[in-house]
């Protein structure tokens, strides 16, 4: 018997990004439209979406564009609602303000773990509701990081947050499995994106990133697209409740 070639296309799913207007999520979005998927590309910066859905529907694929802010829950809700239901979630919205504990105020708390964990938990509500309505299937995919996995020096509030999202990601799963619905976490080292950029500027930060990943190279966007197709596809049909580390082997010691 001839093993199958794995199908990694996503042809006949719509899928919703969040934080997809630069870095990251834009790549992955980017990535399912090229796969086939029919893609909502969602952030809270209406030009950059809008440019981003405009310039793939040019290219002959499937983008809408959907602005708004995934802390205000109940607009979130309301567009899920308001739209056909979605094959793959990727909750990728995400923030970090590093510094030591001793400086960490509430307000950063309630930045930091409003958008990570509250807005991550409260997107998947409607769209996992969904999904379990119109069934079979479906993937949910939350960004995680290598720091859902480790701690680090003025990373207390953020790492609290990756290691929330990974528990809250094993227990959705054991939920929806029934469903035939899968939930798994993607976990980056530190990627190179517009929002990291000016850290690695920061020659003493930079040396001591690369130190620890063993591959000896920062992360691109490129390197976690095809991660986010394989989760997305059903490549990986037997996986749930899982997180994949992208960190160049970070973790590894």
């Amino acid at each position: 018997m001839t093993a199958m070639l794995p199908d990694f296309r996503l042809d006949g799913r719509r899928a919703l990004v969040t934080g997809a207007g630069r870095g990251i999520g834009l790549a992955i979005a980017q990535a399912y439209a090229e796969a086939g998927a029919e893609v909502t590309l969602c952030a809270r910066t209406a030009p950059e979406i809008e440019a981003a859905a405009a310039e793939l529907r040019a290219a002959g694929l499937a983008a809408e564009a959907l602005a708004l802010d995934v802390t205000d829950i109940a607009a979130f809700e309301a567009a899920v609602v308001a739209r056909a239901p979605f094959d793959v979630f990727v909750n990728n919205a995400g923030t970090n303000r590093p510094k030591p504990l001793s400086e960490v105020t509430e307000a950063d708390y309630d930045e930091v773990m409003g958008l990570n964990l509250k807005a991550a938990m409260f997107c998947a509500r409607p769209v996992t509701r969904r999904m379990v309505a119109a069934g079979p299937g479906g993937s949910d995919l939350n960004m995680s990081s290598q720091m859902g996995h480790v701690g680090a020096r003025d990373r207390t509030l953020y790492c609290a947050s990756k290691w929330a999202i990974e528990g809250f990601t094993k227990a959705l799963a054991v939920e929806l499995g029934e469903h035939g619905i899968r939930v798994n976490t993607i976990c980056p080292t530190f990627i190179e994106t517009p929002m990291t950029k000016p850290f690695f500027e920061d020659s003493a930060f930079r040396a001591s990133v690369l130190s620890k990943i063993k591959l000896g190279r920062l992360g691109q966007v490129d390197d976690v697209t095809g991660a986010a197709v394989f989760l997305a596809s059903d490549a990986s049909a037997l996986m749930t409740g899982s997180a994949l580390m992208l960190d160049g082997g970070w973790t590894a010691d």
